[in-house]
């Protein structure tokens, strides 16, 4: 008989807490040491109902932590040239030290060459080249995407040692998957990347220690596909429309089948969500302190 086991939940929020009274510690001593205010600049393209709620939530915890937030809200009309000029201003304004642009992009937007253009010492979300670079050869002192570098936080917090764990990332992109594997891989795990061409991946997820899933496909991962006693860290954050016609959130993983099965998940909401925004806040941090 397959026993069910305690299934912990890793609470992000209070994780996330945590940190942010951590950063504003630290905003507070470089403040008195230095003079210096870290100021996060955030642009908005357009009107994207969940684009709007993040904003909103990166802006309030950026005023309680000490910083000095700067927002662009762009109309859904803005051209490309239009974009890069505000980046091109961000670049050369020295009371900004990190500049997010918040995606997904209107589509008539070529995000790869806006994300490029802004100064790798500002790239606080990680994603340009150059800081994917340093990513990849192992190096430390270059920023890592918030999302990723926040799931890799609680995991060490959760397991403490990643290394000779195998891994199982699902969903292959710039701005989460392909960076999430970079980071586990150089923490010593056995990593594998499943996507949309992946042809087995129940068959891999079974094997996996550690299962991170970020494809935006709901409840995607099932029990079935759990290894007994695996850590689950659901990145996907979905809504759904209840039988009562109340708005849901749900992630990326059918949580209610995995309890019982896995050791240790995220829930949605509480999980990943305020983690990344405190990582958000630490690289601004840092960011400013290279300029001290």
């Amino acid at each position: 008989m397959n026993t069910p086991i305690e299934t912990q939940l890793i609470d992000g929020k209070a994780f996330a807490e945590k940190m942010t009274q951590e950063v504003k510690a630290q905003v507070a001593e470089l403040q008195k040491t230095t003079g210096i205010t870290p100021g996060l600049a955030v642009i908005l393209v357009g009107n994207d109902p969940a684009s709007e709620v993040y904003v909103r939530n990166k802006t309030k915890q950026t005023h309680k932590v000490g910083m000095r937030s700067f927002m662009h809200l762009l109309p859904e009309t803005t051209t490309q040239q239009e974009l890069l000029n505000l980046i091109h201003r961000l670049n050369n304004d020295p009371d900004i030290h990190g500049i997010l642009v918040q995606l997904p992009l209107p589509k008539h937007l070529d995000s790869d060459p806006i994300i490029q253009a802004i100064l790798p010492e500002k790239d606080v979300d990680g994603l340009t080249a150059y800081n994917a670079g340093k990513l990849t050869l192992g190096h430390t002192d270059g920023f890592i995407p918030c999302t990723p570098l926040g799931c890799l936080l609680l995991l060490q917090q959760e397991l403490s040692n990643l290394r000779g764990l195998n891994a199982l990332v699902i969903g292959a992109s710039n701005l989460m998957g392909k960076p999430m594997a970079q980071l586990l891989l150089n923490q010593g795990c056995t990593v594998t990347i499943a996507h949309i061409d992946t042809r087995n991946t129940e068959e891999l997820a079974r094997r996996a220690d550690i299962l991170i899933v970020a494809t935006g496909c709901k409840e995607l991962v099932k029990g079935s596909w759990v290894k007994k006693g695996a850590v689950i860290i659901d990145v996907g954050i979905n809504r759904i429309t209840t039988d009562e016609n109340k708005v849901k959130l749900v992630g990326d993983v059918a949580f209610h089948e995995t309890l019982g099965i896995a050791s240790k998940i995220t829930p949605v909401p509480g999980g990943v969500g305020p983690v990344t925004i405190s990582c958000l806040l630490y690289n601004a941090l840092s960011a400013a302190k290279k300029k001290k």
